[in-house]
């Protein structure tokens, strides 16, 4: 005989209870990630995304992919991010933990988790040391790498982004996702779609005469795939991001002395400090203006504007490269 406070007092159906508990455990995490992701990919741009479900299938599928989401801990996911601690990363730890709780509380908004355990490691990890990219502003300087670039033999494909890079200063994922499809030749201009830019807004960049020619060149090597700098191993795949920066240690320039970012600072602050107008600079590289209406007239009416400094830069490397005498001079443009 059943006691009392059985499960018939209780209202509960042994059988659905079990159902239920088996369906939780099916609910893992990388099934609800996979799901955020998909969203996602409509939602990010495409080097951002890319780097989330790096993250999060290099770092917690492994150890929690396979775990109800519903049970994981706050020490288990403690536990995966300490080994991305380990490795020196502590930057990609925070994003990483970052990263989860977005899936988490995508769980509890679609009912599969009660709470956002990431909440609990506010405090838990190492902080980040906030460094800025290396680079090489100095004029002597940059024409020693300028000639070090133009001396590199690696691959083509690397030798021609490592050319390219000083000249049109983006950001490193924005350079190697380029696609041929962007490119207009007879404009001279880059023209890359928001889905691609940090800012999510389409980005225009007028390719200065040297740039043109690097690419006209490049295109019998690559042409064919539907990007600009193809993987080595597939052409159906950008480079690598570490591609540059391994170009650049093979030339002998440590982290701490240049970075494929820092082609972005070499260009700011060589061209503020040659009197170039300040707005016209940051559009080029693409920051965000929060002033809307601002942006809507700069992005509108400076574009001629800046293909004259985008030529005048051009034209200023290879004056370094040539080993011209530094005059300082001054644009109120």
């Amino acid at each position: 005989m059943k006691t009392r406070g059985g499960w018939w007092h209780r209202g509960i159906d042994p059988s659905a209870e079990r159902k239920a508990a088996k369906e939780a455990r099916q609910v893992t995490f990388e099934l609800v990630a996979e799901e955020w992701l998909a969203l996602q990919a409509k939602k990010l741009a495409s080097v951002t995304y890319d780097k989330a479900r790096w993250m999060l299938s290099t770092f917690v599928y492994p150890r929690l992919g396979s775990r109800p989401i519903s049970k994981i801990t706050a020490p288990e996911l403690l536990g995966a991010l300490r080994l991305i601690e380990a490795r020196g990363t502590h930057e990609t730890a925070h994003r990483t933990r970052q990263r989860v709780g977005q899936v988490f509380r995508y769980a509890i908004a679609t009912g599969r988790a009660e709470r956002d355990i990431s909440v609990d490691l506010r405090g838990a990890l190492a902080p980040i040391v906030t460094t800025h990219h290396a680079a090489i502003t100095d004029p002597i300087a940059i024409d020693h790498l300028l000639r070090a670039i133009d001396g590199y033999c690696g691959q083509p494909v690397t030798h021609a982004a490592l050319r390219l890079a000083p000249l049109v200063f983006l950001r490193p994922g924005e350079l190697r996702h380029a696609e041929w499809s962007e490119i207009n030749f007879d404009a001279a201009e880059w023209r890359i779609p928001g889905a691609r830019m940090k800012m999510r807004e389409a980005h225009i960049v007028p390719l200065p005469q040297q740039a043109v020619q690097i690419l006209r060149d490049l295109l019998p090597l690559t042409g064919v795939s539907r990007y600009v700098f193809p993987s080595l191993r597939s052409r159906e795949r950008p480079m690598s991001e570490n591609t540059i920066n391994a170009a650049l240690r093979r030339l002998g320039y440590g982290q701490e002395e240049m970075t494929g970012h820092g082609f972005r600072s070499m260009a700011s602050t060589c061209l503020n400090e040659q009197g170039w107008n300040s707005d016209l600079i940051e559009l080029q590289l693409a920051h965000a203006e929060r002033n809307k209406v601002r942006a809507a007239y700069n992005r509108s009416t400076r574009l001629q504007d800046r293909r004259k400094m985008m030529q005048a830069w051009a034209d200023h490397l290879d004056a370094l490269r040539g080993g011209a005498a530094i005059i300082p001079f001054r644009r109120t443009s």
